[in-house]
Order: structure tokens, then sequence, then C-alpha cells
């Protein structure tokens, strides 16, 4: 048979403390000096208690480096018409034709993002790209030159004379 058991606090009911002794023993944190770091430090020569680390220095930090212009990226969507006029008016982008150029090394990007859509012709020179960005720029009748494949070019072009030579 299940007997229901009766609620501790109902015991209490109508008397003053609860069972926590006399009226002033289980108030607030005064019997203990106050709560953390309180109450400490009174006196001359002593050090609070528990105060070793310093302040500011707890919890979760981020181990994120500073961006360096390598790590930064750029989505396709950024090149609409109004962006490229403003670059190609400031001087950053040049328009030869009906292909807009610009290098995005010199714009302080790393990479570029498939993000977005292309409608323009662009001639795009960075250091990365990702293959959905570069298939959509070739699709829309662009090029994207790798920086990267470009100086792996040249230092191949090197290697190749220094054989004839030797040769």
């Amino acid at each position: 048979m299940v007997v229901n058991k009766r609620k501790k606090v109902t015991k209490y009911r109508a008397h003053t403390t609860h069972g926590g002794g006399h009226r002033k023993k289980r108030r607030g944190a005064g019997s203990r000096g106050g709560r953390g770091n309180a109450g400490t430090g009174k006196r001359a020569g002593h050090k609070k208690a528990g105060m070793s680390r310093k302040l500011g220095k707890k919890g979760f930090t981020s181990h994120v480096s500073k961006s360096k212009s390598s790590d930064n990226t750029l989505n396709l969507s950024y090149f609409s018409l109004d962006n490229i006029n403003k670059l190609v008016d400031s001087g950053k982008a040049t328009k030869q034709g009906e292909f807009y150029t610009i290098d995005l090394a010199k714009l302080g990007y790393g990479k570029l993002l498939g993000t977005g859509n292309v409608v323009l012709k662009l001639k795009i020179t960075v250091p990365s790209c990702s293959s959905r960005a570069a298939e959509k720029i070739k699709d829309a009748g662009g090029e994207v030159i790798s920086s990267k494949e470009s100086s792996k070019n040249k230092t191949e072009d090197k290697n190749e004379d220094k054989i004839k030579v030797e040769g």
C-alpha cells in the first residue's frame, strides 16, 4: 500500500523559524561574515583570501588571431554594378572593353567565395578562390586569375630557364 508522505514544510506551518533554531540564526549571510570576499582585508598586512587570481582573467577567451589579408574573404554578391563603378571611380579597378579588371589582393582580400550571382564580365586576380566562385565567373563570361598559380608558373619558368642554361 502506498503511503502519502507529508511534505516537511507543512510540519513547520505556524512555526516562526521552520526548525532553524532561534529567530536570528538563519538570516542572510551574516553569520559567515557576508558572501564572497566580503569582510576580508580589514587588518593591515593580511591578504584577502582567494584573491590570488588577477581580476578579469577568468572565463572564456577566444583564440582567434588577428585577421591577415590572406584570411579576409569576399563573396561574389559584392560585385554589383554600383560597387564596381565605385571601384572604377576610385581607381581600384579598371574597365577594359567589356571586362572589369580587379585585383583583390590590393583591396586586402585573400579569398573569393561563391555566394551571390555575377552579371558582369570580370577579370579577377585573387590569391585563392573557391571552385563555385570560379565557375560562376566563367559562366558569366569572365576569368579568374589565381595569384598563387601565377607565382608558381613564374618559379617553374625560372627553373626551366636554369635547366636550359645548364644543358
